[in-house]
């Protein structure tokens, strides 16, 4: 599994540093994919010599709000999926028609942010986190935030929650994201394709490790990871697993922090269940194929390794559609059912062609570089402020 990120401290802003820039990325303590990302934007900038550090929005919003909205919406996803499939459709569903919005939740999250982004002398904030992408529209539509706001979209699908026209502009993973996101808002948007860590993109020194377990627990089998997220979610696991073990594969289980979910698994034989995993870059470059239900971080891990996904009993709502929304891009495919997920895994674990055009179209859709393009709207952004102070400037030029 991808490793947490905490958030930032509310803190003075240090000097500023070498590149110059400072950002205030968003995230939001829902799994661990948004804090992956986060984190991986607050490496490469220090990596420039820029600053950068992380909040949590659930953090921000008072009354303990934040938490409740994660402790429902995990035990939605793990116990009682038909309710939060029924709320993805009355609050994120994509397509016309007038529906709830989270603005009115995310604006009692205002004060606190304009305050840090001021403190911290932030230049652009960057939500990866729909909850954070509402409060920065809403707070640069009122003039409330007067740095850049650039919405960094980690979903397949763009749901409704992602758009809000206050934003300056939105990086998607795709060009058909960011194409349905002009069409549909005006908002300016481009395409960066997903921000993944560089050790998922050459052969891993912890590779060979995870091959040695590999190969003594089932020799000669192909390792195929079953993703189960951060908080350890899946449908019918046990089955799948199952079914996986008894038809020549052997199943890596990923259980994130859901230790029961580990004890059940591991129960099982020819099953190697795992809890919260550190080395995924080793892990992903050992295994052969990733049986993924919700088209998230995980899944964009993979693809930067060279790993085939496939898309199989996706968890409801934003999982269910990222995972077609994948599969329709060509990066992956789904398997409906059983003998569906045992015929794709063979095709796509065994070497030839169909393995080899499967990895080349998941590796296409690192295009481009999210931080250069952060970077470029926080420096216009800057040049277009100061330049009416110097129109002004009484102080004659040499």
């Amino acid at each position: 599994m991808p490793p947490r990120s905490p958030s930032a401290p509310l803190r003075p802003a240090p000097r500023r540093p070498a590149g110059g820039r400072r950002l205030l990325v968003v995230s939001a303590s829902m799994g661990a994919g948004h804090d992956t990302v986060a984190a991986e934007l607050v490496r490469r900038a220090r990596e420039r010599g820029d600053d950068a550090r992380v909040v949590d929005v659930l953090a921000l919003l008072p009354y303990g709000l934040g938490a409740a909205l994660r402790h429902f919406y995990r035990g939605s996803v793990r116990h009682f999926p038909w309710a939060y499939a029924a709320l993805y459709r009355l609050f994120l569903r994509p397509g016309p028609g007038r529906r709830p919005g989270g603005t009115p939740l995310a604006r009692l999250a205002g004060g606190r942010l304009v305050e840090l982004a001021g403190r911290t002398g932030a230049d652009v904030v960057v939500p990866v986190f729909h909850l954070g992408a509402q409060l920065t529209g809403h707070l640069r539509a009122r003039g409330l935030l007067s740095v850049p706001s650039v919405v960094l979209v980690v979903d397949f699908e763009v749901h409704r929650q992602w758009l809000h026209p206050g934003n300056d502009r939105l990086l998607c993973l795709t060009r058909e994201a960011a194409r349905e996101v002009r069409a549909g808002t005006g908002t300016v948007a481009e395409v960066c394709g997903p921000v993944v860590a560089p050790e998922f993109f050459a052969d891993a020194p912890g590779a060979d490790g995870w091959r040695s377990l590999f190969g003594r627990l089932g020799p000669g089998l192909p390792a195929v990871v079953l993703s189960a997220g951060a908080w350890g979610v899946g449908s019918h696991l046990d089955g799948t697993v199952r079914l996986l073990a008894g038809n020549g594969f052997l199943p890596v289980v990923l259980c994130g922090d859901n230790e029961r979910l580990r004890r059940d698994l591991s129960a099982v034989p020819g099953v190697l269940a795992l809890g919260w995993v550190t080395d995924m870059p080793g892990l992903l470059h050992a295994a052969r194929a990733l049986v993924d239900n919700a088209a998230g971080q995980t899944a964009v891990q993979a693809l930067a390794a060279g790993l085939p996904v496939v898309g199989h009993r996706p968890i409801p709502g934003h999982g269910a559609q990222g995972v077609r929304r994948m599969a329709a891009l060509g990066v992956s495919e789904v398997a409906e059912d059983d003998a569906a997920l045992l015929g794709v895994l063979r095709r796509l674990t065994a070497p030839g062609p169909a393995r080899r055009e499967r990895i080349a179209a998941g590796r296409a859709l690192f295009t481009d570089d999210a931080l250069t393009r952060i970077l470029a709207a926080a420096d216009a952004e800057r040049a277009r402020a100061a330049s009416p102070r110097r129109d002004r400037d009484p102080t004659p030029g040499p």
